[in-house]
């Protein structure tokens, strides 16, 4: 059984790239299906996409690149020649690797961040749940979750991590001298929003609110930090009330244009906005960071304020590494194993093929009258005889390496304590 990973991520595209290929969850089973469909046979296949990664895991006979980049290329409206260099292919223990590293938090931008394990167990609960996993997949990713509990426990992975919440108000903190004086408005009230209102809350701002589609989640969210929440409807005539804009949505389309920003920054008299899109695709149009007065960071952007921390941790990741490494050694070996499978279920057909003809003689000579010990006798000889009769005849082979290699096996086999 194969096994071979395409994906790309917060390395290899772009975020104007990545957009293209965010797989929405309500969407997640159909496109399931679609990839399945693209191979021969049924494959076992799983996508995990999240803000800085879209990957496709694939479980069958043979790897079929073509196909997987074909239908990716074909999912994002892009041509293959212009995917090619942005994507990286995978396989075997390369893909177990990578896998294993990916919920483990190290090949996340936030290094040994945990979000990613969450959104990995939700990917693969999903492929379960619709029928596109099997046996090789479930193995892999059950493996994955069993490494990354083992690195979050035995290492300091997760020590001096900073999240994407506490860069964004990093940085609010640089473009306003006190957060305390700010009115921050959040979009969305997923789980991304609900640790950036924690961290802004934590600097006491003058006033939170949440602005959410699901006026019940965003109540909640906002009554947990003494804020208020209002509807989206409301954000284009409301915008300019707020210094700091935070939005993470699972939105398809861009909820703030160019023109309400322009809009709220003339009716705040060119006071500056410090805005964050933790989303992908993005829910802020590009171009209002080309405006004068508007600080616009994206997932991307606060790379350089996250990688701050990264060095601390160099001692943990190579610690996380042996664990992944012995991890990969066992899932391949599990693997290779499986190869096996069908020469075992043949095996075991033809042992009970001798045993039944067998049973059925003895029966019949014990119903015939012949005494049991006999029928025992003769039952038990033409087993061994059976069970012989390959051995004995590959060790009169005519060929004398032939003649070897059986006396090895034999001997290995029928006389190894």
């Amino acid at each position: 059984m194969a096994v071979w990973t395409l994906g790309l991520n917060h390395r290899t595209a772009p975020i104007h790239l990545r957009e293209r290929f965010a797989f929405a969850s309500d969407q997640l089973v159909l496109s399931l299906q679609g990839l399945r469909r693209t191979f021969e046979t049924h494959k076992e296949v799983a996508i995990l996409s999240t803000c800085n990664r879209t990957e496709i895991y694939c479980a069958g006979d043979d790897v079929q690149w073509r196909q997987t980049l074909r239908w990716l290329a074909d999912t994002g409206k892009t041509q293959v020649d212009d995917l090619q260099s942005h994507i990286y292919r995978l396989d075997g223990d390369a893909s177990a690797r990578h896998a294993f590293r990916v919920a483990s938090g190290l090949d996340s931008m936030v290094l040994g961040e945990t979000q990613i394990l969450g959104q990995f167990k939700e990917a693969v609960r999903v492929a379960a749940d619709s029928g596109a996993l099997g046996t090789t997949l479930n193995q892999l990713f059950q493996r994955s979750f069993a490494v990354a509990k083992e690195v979050r426990t035995s290492t300091d992975i997760g020590v001096h991590s900073i999240s994407m919440a506490a860069a964004s108000v990093r940085l609010a903190c640089r473009i306003f001298e006190d957060i305390k004086d700010t009115h921050v408005l959040f979009v969305g009230a997923g789980e991304m929003i609900d640790l950036c209102v924690a961290h802004f809350a934590a600097k006491s701002p003058r006033s939170i609110t949440i602005a959410n589609r699901s006026a019940e989640r965003a109540d909640k969210l906002a009554h947990m930090h003494g804020g208020r929440s209002m509807s989206l409807a409301d954000l284009p005539a409301r915008l300019h009330e707020f210094d700091v804009v935070v939005s993470c949505t699972a939105s398809t389309l861009p909820l703030i244009g160019l023109g309400a920003v322009q809009r709220a920054l003339r009716a705040r008299r060119n006071r500056p906005m410090f805005m964050v899109d933790l989303a992908v695709p993005r829910d802020i149009e590009p171009e209002v960071k080309g405006l004068s007065g508007i600080y616009l960071y994206t997932v991307d952007d606060l790379t350089q304020v996250i990688n701050s921390g990264q060095s601390h941790r160099q001692e943990a990741v190579t610690e996380a590494e042996v664990i992944i490494d012995e991890g990969v050694q066992k899932f391949m070996a599990w693997l290779d194993r499986r190869s096996h499978v069908p020469l075992i279920q043949e095996l075991n057909l033809q042992a009970d093929a001798w045993r039944q003809t067998e049973l059925a003689r003895a029966r019949k000579r014990i119903e015939n009258g012949q005494p049991v010990h006999s029928v025992l006798e003769s039952l038990s000889m033409a087993l061994m005889k059976k069970m012989l009769n390959a051995p004995l005849r590959e060790l009169n082979h005519p060929d004398s390496v032939q003649r070897e290699k059986a006396l090895v096996a034999v001997k290995h086999i029928f006389l190894n304590d």
